[in-house]
């Protein structure tokens, strides 16, 4: 099969790199020229555990990238959309990107393709790209638009689209599905074939009940702490029940990133353009923007004013595996401290180069140790393993005061009780 997949960010990049493993030729196509000349030589724009080999094993070979959206749509059969939709001003997904791409194919095409639409857009979005696509081209060739939602977590991506719990594939033209079933024959995963507005949706109230269910075990767990029960063993429990599940029932300071933020917001705008008041993920937004500021009010709690006080913070990016920050709790939380009159010194495994850029004002360690030399309280954000494996011994000797405040339950509160810290948990007893 010959591919174009048009956007080489964590969903693209992944796309090239696996659709080439599993032997097709793929055309990767982006507008910033630096970063596919970087990709060229095998210079990945971002951290994702896995790609890199699969980039060096296919570059030159079945693998390419270009800044050429015209000679991407010309020698392919296949061209997947997975450029960005970010959130508009009010909440909404902003299309120019998808809009953008849709009339650049149009306007190259050389024959019958099948546009695979990945980027995450509002349902009727696929009509729209088909009918742009048509004008653009002025029906001299027949296009088939299908939907094919990626459903990849950041950090365990290459996994994810190697062993897929299901492949979503969303059109109104039947030999279009079978042929986009096609190519993901090698991986032997269960196929949904549906109507392609309802694929559109299921991917956005996928990432919309997740979200619910981690901020309802986030609500849980600040019950917890006024009953003084643990919300580990609860959530625990609760996911003993196969109706629930354990996944997602992991207390915190709350949810970021790049989809569920933004997928949540854009499936309320969805719905109040139909005149309909979506309540509950209305609520969900609100509960996790508390979630994220009560980490601040964890550490006044243990510490007390926050002004001239050193707080060390480990783990900056969103989630573990991963070097992205958007719409990352330690954004949020460092402003806080800051404001407050704190200094803050912080540590991630992956994310610096973009901790520099995106918190100017906050110190960067080298390590988690020099994070919290001198430091009055430790504030864990991001589950790393690296941190759940830390000598606490010699963290505690560095630090000014021995206080954890554990944003991800990533320690033990007996264990580092034992050793002399002030701990303080979400929802722990």
């Amino acid at each position: 099969m010959k591919l174009c997949v048009v956007g080489t960010g964590y969903v693209g990049l992944v796309s090239c790199a696996c659709f080439a493993d599993l032997g097709n030729e793929v055309i990767g196509v982006d507008v910033d020229r630096e970063k596919i000349e970087k990709l060229k030589r095998g210079v990945l724009p971002i951290y994702e555990p896995g790609l890199k080999e699969l980039v060096d094993r296919n570059l030159g070979k079945r693998l390419s990238f270009t800044t050429d959206l015209g000679q991407g749509v010309q020698d392919s059969d296949f061209i997947f959309i997975a450029v960005g939709t970010p959130q508009g001003p009010t909440g909404e997904a902003d299309l120019t990107y998808v809009k953008q791409v849709a009339a650049g194919i149009g306007r190259h095409l050389n024959g019958p393709k099948i546009v695979v639409d990945k980027s995450t857009v509002p349902v009727g979005m696929g009509d729209l790209v088909a009918s742009i696509i048509e004008e653009q081209g002025s029906g001299k060739h027949p296009v088939n638009v299908v939907s094919n939602p990626e459903f990849l977590r950041e950090g365990s991506a290459v996994h994810d689209f190697m062993n897929p719990d299901r492949i979503l594939i969303g059109t109104d033209h039947g030999t279009a599905a079978e042929k986009v079933r096609e190519l993901y024959a090698p991986l032997e995963a269960n196929t949904m074939i549906t109507d392609l507005r309802s694929a559109e949706m299921i991917k956005y109230a996928s990432n919309a009940f997740l979200a619910t269910k981690i901020t309802f075990i986030n609500e849980i767990a600040n019950l917890c702490e006024r009953v003084n029960a643990d919300v580990a063993k609860v959530a625990h429990g609760m996911g003993l029940d196969t109706r629930i599940s354990p996944a997602f029932l992991a207390a915190g300071a709350g949810y970021g990133g790049s989809c569920f933020p933004k997928d949540v917001s854009a499936l309320i705008q969805i719905a109040d353009k139909e005149d309909y008041d979506f309540r509950l993920l209305k609520a969900v937004v609100a509960v996790n923007e508390f979630q994220k500021r009560s980490v601040v009010t964890r550490i006044k709690e243990v510490l007390g004013p926050l002004e001239g006080k050193q707080i060390a913070l480990l783990g900056l990016a969103y989630k573990s595996n991963t070097d992205d920050m958007r719409e990352a709790v330690a954004l949020e939380v460092s402003r806080l401290l800051l404001d407050g009159g704190a200094r803050v010194r912080a540590y991630d495994p992956a994310a610096m180069d973009n901790a520099r850029r995106l918190l100017p004002e906050v110190k960067l360690a080298e390590n988690a140790y020099a994070a919290a030399e001198g430091a009055h309280c430790l504030v864990v954000l991001t589950e790393w393993n690296e941190f759940k494996e830390m000598d606490l011994g010699r963290v505690k000797a560095g630090m000014r005061t021995p206080i954890i405040v554990d944003g991800r339950n990533i320690f033990d509160p007996n264990k580092v009780k034992a050793l002399g810290f002030t701990y303080r948990g979400v929802g722990r007893r």
